[in-house]
């Protein structure tokens, strides 16, 4: 295999070789560069999957001799990212021995255990279970990849034979066989039995290929994926249409979009029985393709086959029958149409595991789809977390590129049900999940809280994901908002938040938001009414303007973002959080302050109202009420710090100092702790508390509810 590294058309050569020579003679960190480079071409391998390694000599801290080492993956890592914290490093010589104790296939397992008496470094990541695929081999860098491309040959009905043609004998083939010790040695056997072989095929797995540098590994492994996708491309409709051709016809865009927003809320309550999840949808291109064909109802069922993809995407998806261009408004009846099918999801889901399972196996899971497949509208997708959910998604897209590749050249295979359960139930596979952080306290939370692009509100939407919670920030001002979402970007990583330009005022933007929300994350739960203004003004200086604007968006804009939130929630019917940014000048009567004071009180007012109506949906409506909350806050614009300074006879400089002595704590009140408040309300302590009212206010005894 020869090809001209700038003839690729299928993956990307990213190797600079400027940059590699920096590393010259340091083959670990080529390991890393090499591996940072695969991990960035995702028609190479998936996120999270795949693993490398690299051999080299190094000294023997306790004897002072050379000794061979093997730098590989750990455990959980993620090649794109990868860096040295994240390799375990091990004696070559003592892995290879654990051979002299492997007890056969039914013990494989234990062998886990024993790879930390090879540790090399003391410092490494966890071995993972890929390390004697690696350790077995002889060559100083290899790739084990799950390239889309590669698996539909491996998926393959007929892939064995199409490997040994395609490749003229230059790529072994290893039947399927779950990772670990066993198919360690299977490897080394593919190897001894096939001399001078580049790389072996992993039967509905994925990929082995190496080389003697990393760049001969790096150039091997995209040689060899190169070869697989342009043979797929080569005989894409010569069976046929692909997928059988095209059942449906997709929605436009802009309407794909509108009916998965109002949908999103409702599968996302279906969903969350058991725990609240966060959704993605996508309504990528090849997602439509296989969705809208006729092959849909044959292929979906069959599920996936790279042991990655499976553990992303559960046994298989649902696919609901629902017309493209169904009207969703009625939500009771969209309920009713969809219930038996989530029911008999479960049900089937409960059959597999009680069918599959062993005497030890762990408890069976959530039973609720992962994967939900809208004809003619897109890809839903649920889980824990929006990177887990993101991930899914993407990871089904690469199982529908194998579908395809598969049957354009063969007849797709998935894994048998019991080879599967092998691995979703797996114990190490346990033990992982185990060993997982809990849960925090708004994991599965998603808020809307309006005014976050700066002052309480961005203080509110930090702690709520750092707690973790996903957030839909928000602004007016579409600068102020871009810098805000750059920030959280930076500090949380992208799948954090979202963004929408938001005035509380208009219908529409209020509409879009939610609709951004549902998109994004799959509904809302979780609302604080945050956004405001103040204007400070005697009672003659007041004008109808002032008033109208005041009331527009305190109370009103209250009022709009409550109902609009209510609808989602009650669609999605795991209750949720209402929690309205009130104020002091709610229960306190002061000078210059006719118009911001009544409409704070009609504020406080409206949540008691709203809390006396929601409970029966168990969302509850609680009010924080800060006080002098100057630290990056828009109410000390436009002339409010001008205002109050008049009223109490001061300078505006003096302002800080003027409010914090007249409390009872005589303390000054930051943003953050107006956002610690929230999380009282919201973090689960208090689930059994509405029409509650907090005080943040530094104590203020004119301020106090009774």
């Amino acid at each position: 295999m020869s090809f001209d590294t700038k003839q690729f058309k299928h993956v990307s050569y990213l190797w600079d070789e400027a940059e590699a020579a920096k590393l010259a003679g340091d083959e670990v960190a080529l390991l890393i560069y090499r591996s940072n480079l695969l991990g960035a071409d995702l028609r190479l391998t998936n996120y999270g999957g795949g693993n490398t390694s690299c051999k080299a000599i190094a000294k023997d801290p306790l004897t002072g001799a050379d000794t061979e080492i093997m730098w590989i993956k750990g455990s959980g890592g993620d090649i794109g990212t990868l860096k040295k914290s994240g390799l375990a490093a091990l004696y070559v010589d003592r892995l290879r021995n654990l051979k002299n104790i492997y007890r056969g296939v039914a013990y494989e397992d234990e062998m886990v255990e024993l790879f930390n008496h090879c540790i090399y470094d003391l410092a490494s990541k966890a071995p993972s279970i890929d390390t004697p695929l690696h350790g077995f081999l002889p060559f100083k860098h290899i790739d084990h990849l799950h390239p889309d491309a590669a698996i539909a040959i491996a998926a393959a009905k007929d892939g064995k034979k199409i490997t040994q043609e395609l490749f003229n004998g230059e790529i072994g083939w290893v039947e399927w066989k779950k990772p670990g010790f066993e198919l360690g040695l299977q490897l080394k056997q593919c190897l001894d039995e096939n001399p001078g072989i580049k790389g072996i095929m992993l039967g509905s797995h994925g990929l082995f290929t190496w080389g003697d540098t990393a760049y001969e590994s790096y150039i091997n492994t995209l040689e060899v994926i190169e070869k697989c996708a342009e043979y797929l491309e080569q005989n894409y409709g010569k069976k046929g249409p692909v997928f059988g051709g095209q059942k449906i016809q997709s929605l436009p865009e802009d309407q794909r979009k509108k009916q998965a927003a109002a949908l999103a809320p409702i599968l996302r309550g279906f969903c969350s029985s058991e725990r609240s999840m966060i959704g993605h949808f996508t309504d990528d291109a090849r997602v439509l393709e296989f969705i809208n064909s006729h092959d849909l109802d044959r292929l979906a069922p069959l599920g996936t086959s790279c042991p990655d993809h499976f553990l992303r995407t559960k046994i298989s998806p649902l696919v609901l029958d629902l017309k493209p261009e169904q009207d969703l408004s009625d939500v009771k009846a969209i309920k009713e149409q969809l219930a038996p099918a989530f029911e008999a999801y479960r049900n089937m889901y409960t059959a597999y595991y009680e069918t599959c399972k062993h005497d030890n196996s762990p408890a069976i899971r959530d039973a609720n789809p992962v994967i939900i497949l809208y004809p003619g509208v897109g890809l839903f997708s649920f889980s824990k977390d929006k990177q887990t959910t993101r991930v899914a998604a993407e990871f089904y897209t690469n199982a529908i590129n194998v579908m395809k590749g598969a049957e354009a050249i063969s007849e797709y295979t998935s894994l048998p049900r019991q080879e599967a359960f092998d691995i979703e139930y797996w114990l190490l596979e346990e033990a992982k999940l185990q060993r997982m952080p809990k849960p925090k306290s708004l994991s599965g939370r998603i808020a809307l809280i309006t005014g976050s692009a700066g002052g309480i509100g961005k203080a509110i939407a930090k702690k709520f994901v750092e707690e973790g919670a996903v957030v839909i920030l928000n602004d007016m001002n579409a600068e102020r908002l871009a810098s805000a979402g750059e920030e959280f970007k930076k500090l949380y990583g992208k799948d954090s938040y979202t963004t929408a330009v938001l005035d509380v005022t208009n219908d529409s933007q209020i509409q879009e938001a939610l609709e951004v929300a549902a998109l994004a994350f799959g509904g809302v739960d979780l609302i604080v009414n945050n956004a405001g203004l103040s204007i400070s003004k005697s009672i003659e200086d007041h004008t109808d303007k002032d008033w109208d604007l005041l009331y527009d968006v305190l109370v009103k804009g209250q009022f709009k973002i409550t109902q609009a939130s209510v609808a989602i929630m009650r669609k999605q019917n795991i209750g949720g959080d209402i929690i309205n940014i009130v104020s002091k000048n709610a229960l306190v009567s002061g000078p210059n302050n006719a118009g911001y004071g009544s409409a704070k009180a009609a504020q406080l007012h409206l949540s008691r109202l709203n809390a006396a109506e929601l409970g029966a949906d168990k969302i509850r409506v609680n009010v924080v009420n800060p006080d002098a909350v100057i630290s990056d806050s828009n109410i000390w614009a436009g002339g409010w710090a001008e205002g109050r300074a008049k009223a109490y006879g001061v300078k505006v400089e003096e302002l800080p100092a003027y409010y914090a002595k007249r409390t009872l704590l005589n303390e000054i009140i930051l943003p953050e702790d107006i956002a610690n408040a929230c999380f009282a309300f919201a973090g689960g302590l208090l689930n059994k508390s509405t029409g509650n009212v907090l005080n943040v206010d530094g104590g203020v005894a004119m301020a106090f509810v009774r």
